[in-house]
């Protein structure tokens, strides 16, 4: 993404309310966790590899300290999903410095590369503790300077790696960046994105969960991949000349892809990716991963509030215009 594709996020996002931008999940993805699994558990619990990685981008003008605060932490109790006994730990991580975001392996998830990349700020491991459990618990305070400087990505840029280590159970969380120690109060101009994106669904067909990825002037076309949807209901596309066009559904522990064009009238908009589950029988505790990438094979990040607003699908007809009483019919050349 380059300074100038950037530069009309930016006044995008000036148009937003910027309090929605700073939880994850976001406010109007309507997702209830974000949720990491151990290493000894299946796939088909709905984790690929056991690692989750969130972005979260300061202003550079910003100068006063940040937090970033982590809802249920421990694995173990009210919101997590037990497998046997509690027997899992979870290690979050905060990062900054050079290589923190830029870092392709960090953007993708590659838990078999430099995910870790950057300076390590601040970590911290959980299992199954009470004194974590259904509560709040805060990283920080950290000076923005040692966000990593990424102007096209908005800023001083800081990661949270969430990595599932030993045990079977899945963990599921929020997580919110403040400038406050002890309360949730937004980082003015801040926001989160995400490139690869791992969460719960709700269990009830009633709740749509959206994710928003941002489509800059560059892009042609899409490739959407996702895993372990388990067939659960339909994925659909909502753009500004899109309007719901479905994607392809994966089924138990299986990855699918499909591709889809991008319209003129797309760019520098948001799509609203929506999850639809199934009325008939929709399933309790899904887990889902999903990406989406470019022309190029190049990730594109998701972003906690809809860039420009929550799309809308624009019916455009063009009408032939009757023509008016009295008017003499148009002769005909022989």
């Amino acid at each position: 993404m380059n300074r100038k594709i950037f530069g009309v996020i930016a006044l995008l996002f000036t148009i937003t309310i910027m309090t929605k931008a700073q939880p994850v999940p976001g406010i109007d993805e309507n997702i209830p966790y974000l949720m990491t699994f151990s290493n000894k558990v299946s796939t088909s619990w709905g984790d690929d590899n056991g690692l989750q990685v969130i972005f979260f981008a300061v202003p550079t003008e910003h100068s006063k300290p940040i937090y970033i605060r982590v809802f249920d932490p421990d694995c173990g109790g009210k919101h997590d999903e037990q497998n046997g006994n509690w027997d899992s730990k979870t290690r979050i991580s905060i990062y900054g410095g050079v290589g923190a975001c830029s870092n392709k392996d960090a953007q993708r998830c590659n838990i078999d590369g430099d995910f870790d990349s950057g300076t390590q700020l601040a970590q911290k491991v959980f299992g199954a503790d009470a004194q974590y459990d259904d509560k709040w618990y805060t990283f920080g305070p950290f000076n923005p300077s040692e966000g990593e400087l990424l102007p096209e990505f908005g800023g001083r840029i800081f990661k949270i790696t969430i990595e599932g280590l030993t045990g079977d159970d899945g963990n599921m969380y929020k997580l919110f960046l403040s400038s406050k120690t002890d309360d949730n109060i937004a980082v003015e101009g801040g926001f989160a994105f995400y490139f690869k994106y791992k969460f719960r669904l709700y269990d009830t067909a009633d709740q749509i969960s959206h994710i928003y990825p941002f489509i800059d002037k560059s892009v042609i076309s899409i490739k959407q991949s996702n895993f372990d949807w388990d067939s659960d209901g339909i994925i659909r596309v909502i753009s500004t000349t899109k309007n719901g066009i479905p994607l392809k559904v994966s089924g138990d522990d299986e990855w699918v892809s499909s591709t889809l064009k991008i319209d003129d009238g797309e760019r520098g908009t948001s799509w609203d990716i929506q999850m639809i589950k199934s009325k008939a029988k929709p399933l309790k505790n899904n887990n889902v991963v999903f990406y989406i990438e470019n022309q190029y094979g190049e990730l594109l990040p998701f972003y906690s509030v809809p860039i420009g607003g929550v799309p809308k699908y624009k019916y455009n007809i063009t009408a032939k215009q009757a023509p008016k009483k009295g008017t003499p019919a148009p002769v005909k050349k022989k």
